[in-house]
């Protein structure tokens, strides 16, 4: 089949009105027993220049904006990704912050820059990504801009809503807090790791896959931080965008806090530690480093934990303490500093 590569007004017209059409209509109105409601009024299907939400009654609008690299993406460069699965991430990505405030998405504007030898078929598996991941975390992409540039841009901003003054924040972790995290770490630095090494292993190649879909497939907890929120106990929450590590030095910088860990308690999964003893680091360095796993860090107090338990599957991994520092505690009681590297927002980030 022949390249076709068609210009903006066309592209809009042939790939952007059909994937994201009828968007009005099919939006689910967020509701709270308080009376407040939201509804969009003007979708991306209405083709203004903005998308319009009419919000009645009291809420708190949670905004983030995050953006990730085009033809830079290394995997992508490595040939393990591609156009649709770029799209579904810079969803996940921007969604993941809206589910560790706590909040329900509302919608969802994207910004995907192209260079003219992209065509139309490349161009429209980005936006097919970007549709399939929004209807996945019951989302919709409202709006945007799409337009030329010199290499292939991705950029997102998510909006979601909570009650008033019920955001999660990072800030809050108490002194006894129990220390959870709703699912391991590690699979997507397990992954890179092992990928970026000289050498295959057969059995590592058994394991890759579902190492791999942390990055085609990311999650971003929605219902996880809506229960989180909803609970009315939890004192703090972050993602783990940046790592484990990161997160938890992050929580208790704000918190002006500390954090003990307990290595017993942090979950190591079997493909994780193949790639460890394959790359010879030790295994929590890749839990606990730059791995973007997108899972969700919380602190509750402990006579709460176990309530939250039944209804929110999680891991406790630690204890919030009131000296300030973040530490790991071994089996035999000794105290180190936390493994691995935490990403810091500069130089060449791993992805």
């Amino acid at each position: 089949m022949s390249e076709k590569f068609s210009d903006e007004p066309t592209r809009i017209a042939e790939t952007i009105v059909p994937l994201f059409a009828r968007q009005t209509g099919e939006f689910a109105p967020v509701s709270s027993p308080d009376g407040s409601r939201v509804d969009l009024t003007t979708g991306a299907d209405d083709q203004d220049d903005c998308a319009v939400f009419r919000l009645a009654g009291s809420h708190d609008l949670v905004v983030g904006s995050d953006y990730i690299r085009g033809p830079k993406f290394r995997l992508y460069e490595m040939g393990h990704l591609d156009e649709y699965d770029l799209g579904y991430y810079l969803v996940a990505a921007n969604l993941s912050d809206i589910a560790a405030m706590g909040a329900k998405p509302i919608g969802l504007l994207s910004v995907v820059r192209y260079p003219s030898e992209m065509d139309d078929a490349l161009f429209g598996s980005v936006m097919e990504g970007i549709r399939d991941a929004c209807a996945a975390f019951g989302c919709h992409n409202v709006g945007g801009d799409i337009g030329g540039a010199e290499r292939l841009i991705l950029s997102a901003s998510a909006l979601g809503v909570c009650p008033a003054g019920r955001a999660l924040l990072r800030s809050g972790a108490k002194p006894g807090d129990v220390v959870c995290l709703t699912a391991p770490t590690g699979p997507a630095g397990a992954a890179m790791a092992y990928l970026r090494s000289d050498a295959s292993d057969e059995a590592i190649d058994r394991l890759l896959p579902p190492m791999l879909a942390h990055w085609k497939r990311p999650v971003a907890r929605i219902d996880e931080g809506l229960a989180l929120g909803a609970s009315g106990v939890v004192t703090s929450c972050q993602d783990t965008s940046d790592g484990l590590k990161a997160t938890l030095l992050s929580i208790a910088d704000l918190s002006g806090v500390g954090i003990t860990v307990d290595e017993r308690a942090v979950p190591v999964l079997a493909g994780v530690a193949a790639v460890a003893d394959h790359v010879r680091v030790e295994p929590l360095s890749l839990v606990m480093g730059d791995s973007v796993d997108f899972e969700l860090v919380f602190t509750v107090p402990p006579d709460q934990a176990d309530d939250l338990a039944e209804s929110l599957g999680f891991h406790r991994i630690g204890v919030v303490t009131e000296e300030p520092e973040v530490v790991l505690r071994a089996e035999d009681g000794t105290r180190s500093a936390l493994p691995g590297k935490a990403w810091r927002h500069q130089g060449d980030r791993q992805a």
